[in-house]
């Protein structure tokens, strides 16, 4: 019998993977056979997954607790259950999809039932992923016409620099000339002068 392999993951460093952990605990994998990414699930180019798949022999089981687990790519997900079922005769098993698991029902129609479920899951897998960056870019574009700044702060600007750029905006002075007196590169202070007059214009 071959060795049972968990694999976990979490989008980014800050989320826990604590339930996952539990999950495989309880199938009694032990932690040394346990992988855990924190990166997002777009493609399969992962450190802790690259090294499990080097370790990985025919007859062994993956163990996931949910498609999106494996990645949120559908294209992708397809050819990666494809190449550890079909070309390295691994076993993979869905612990919330009992019928993802490639160990039983190896019969024509259980392995149609088996490919018909993966492909809905990883559709609706890189769905979701589609769904969350759309409703991350929506909330990001409401917050800004909100007036909501992302990013640092920008620091203060330089005392006198009110009536440096008086004197470069009415010519007298050139964007260098601009840029020594505040301390600054010359693309920052045109950086800094263009806020400042959006700033006291509107």
């Amino acid at each position: 019998m071959g060795t049972t392999y968990g694999y976990i993951r979490v989008s980014s460093t800050d989320q826990n993977e604590l339930r996952q952990t539990l999950a495989m605990q309880e199938k009694n994998i032990p932690s040394k056979n346990i992988f855990i990414d924190k990166v997002s699930g777009k493609d399969f180019q992962r450190p802790k997954y690259r090294a499990m798949l080097r370790k990985l022999k025919p007859g062994d089981q993956i163990c996931i607790t949910s498609i999106d687990r494996l990645g949120r790519n559908y294209k992708e997900v397809q050819q990666q259950w494809h190449t550890l079922t079909k070309e390295m005769k691994v076993d993979i098993l869905v612990l919330d999809m009992p019928l993802l698991d490639t160990r039983r029902d190896k019969d024509l129609l259980g392995t149609f039932i088996a490919d018909l479920v993966l492909q809905v899951l990883s559709f609706v897998a890189q769905n979701e992923r589609e769904n969350i960056r759309r409703r991350q870019a929506e909330g990001i574009a409401a917050a800004k016409s909100s007036g909501i700044r992302f990013g640092r702060e920008p620091s203060p600007l330089p005392s006198g620099f009110s009536r440096v750029y008086t004197l470069w905006k009415a010519g007298e002075i050139n964007t260098s000339e601009a840029a020594r007196l505040c301390g600054m590169a010359r693309s920052s202070f045109r950086y800094r002068a263009r806020t400042y007059m959006m700033k006291n214009t509107s």
